[in-house]
């Protein structure tokens, strides 16, 4: 038992060594870059507009009509699949969430990224025989995707080039 603790120990260790020496580092939103002040523009009611609004607050970004940088949110696409056979028991769903993003510079009216695509995915087990349940596991599943549709934006804003 004493081994088989100090060979897991050594392993985690080297490896922890191996990815810092390669300069592997987690990525999360707290290393960001700060962002400048930010014009919101599109389809600002949608629930990942919202999203991305909220998330720049948090994390101290203004937003206002008039900023150096336009962000311009297309309409978010959910699309759903269903994967599996025609049975009568619960299926997986993929959902996939995505949206158009430009990002200009208002003084010389350049883009930065003109009319990317992002995404994001799930899968859910749902059975179709269960209507109630069926809804509300699609509302949360469509609501966690609105979430990280808008840190993947946040975060492809942060890595514009110019923009710090």
């Amino acid at each position: 038992m004493n081994r088989r603790t100090f060979l897991t120990a050594s392993i985690a260790a080297s490896a922890a060594m191996l990815l810092s020496g390669c300069g592997f580092r987690l990525r999360g939103t707290e290393s960001l870059p700060t962002l400048p002040t930010l014009a919101l523009e599109g389809d600002n009611n949608s629930a990942v507009a919202q999203q991305v609004a909220s998330r720049l607050q948090q994390l101290g970004t203004q937003v206002a009509a008039d900023a150096p940088w336009r962000v311009t949110l297309g309409t978010p696409a959910l699309s759903e699949r269903r994967l599996g056979g025609d049975g009568r028991a619960s299926r997986e769903h993929e959902l996939v969430l995505s949206i158009r993003l430009s990002v200009q510079e208002r003084a010389s009216n350049a883009y930065h990224i003109n009319n990317q695509t992002l995404s994001t995915d799930t899968r859910i087990r749902v059975s179709d025989d269960d209507l109630l349940n069926r809804e509300t596991l699609m509302m949360e599943a469509e609501q966690t995707l609105s979430r990280q549709l808008a840190d993947r934006i946040i975060e492809r804003l942060a890595y514009v080039e110019g923009m710090q």
